[in-house]
């Protein structure tokens, strides 16, 4: 079993929190081997595979953020030295009255490419890794995404993360926003997407690798 760290953003982060993340999509970053594209291995499922012609072989790419049963630390905003209970503080979830009475410390929050191991509170175990193009995502795994819902008037809404507090919403076609009723997390997760990486990629649907995990015991709070 092996553990890396990996990057999620503050959104995320209280998703995996709230149980609503349990999968992740990273853009697959291809090496340059010679005539790397994605075949198909005995059980039918698609993966990276490249023929090395200097070297007379070729090779299945192993996915770069581990296997089934490794563990990935999740690396986020965060910040030490503080006069709380732990010292730590983690930008997703802090609240001002978490510091102690008292103190008014004005935090220098630490980007999450910088934080180390010890600092991390979330550790989630590898279940299953497959690759597949971008668009190919169903609406149960932009559900399993963890983009962000509401309920308005008993009807489920999900964020637009191209538009500041909008969300899509299928009930009426005159409303902004309006998309299908099967769409209605695609449509959130394809904007969550949009918001980090661009439209265009999105547009040029990529393959990615999907990672799904649960959450384990192992983090540093």
């Amino acid at each position: 079993m092996k553990e890396r760290g990996m990057i999620f953003n503050g959104e995320m982060v209280r998703a995996i929190l709230d149980g609503r993340k349990t999968q992740t999509r990273r853009p697959i970053k291809w090496k340059q081997t010679r005539f790397t594209e994605i075949g198909e291995r005995e059980d039918g499922s698609k993966w990276p595979w490249s023929e090395d012609a200097e070297h007379a072989c070729d090779f299945w790419h192993p996915c770069p953020f581990g296997a089934v049963g490794d563990r990935i630390w999740v690396r986020e905003t965060w910040a030490s030295g503080l006069s709380t209970k732990s010292t730590l503080a983690y930008r997703a979830t802090h609240k001002r009255e978490d510091l102690e009475d008292g103190f008014y410390d004005t935090i220098k929050w630490t980007p999450s490419i910088h934080m180390p191991r010890w600092a991390s509170r979330i550790l989630l175990e590898i279940t299953d890794v497959r690759v597949e193009r971008l668009n190919a995502i169903s609406e149960e795994d932009a559900q399993r995404e963890g983009v962000h819902t509401e309920v308005w008037d008993q009807t489920v809404v999900a964020r637009n993360y191209a538009a500041r507090d909008e969300f899509f919403q299928f009930w009426s076609e005159d409303m902004p926003h309006y998309v299908e009723m099967n769409q209605l997390y695609r449509s959130s997760f394809r904007s969550l997407w949009e918001s980090i990486y661009g439209a265009e990629n999105w547009l040029a649907n990529p393959w990615v690798w999907v990672i799904e995990f649960k959450r384990v015991e192992g983090g540093a709070a």
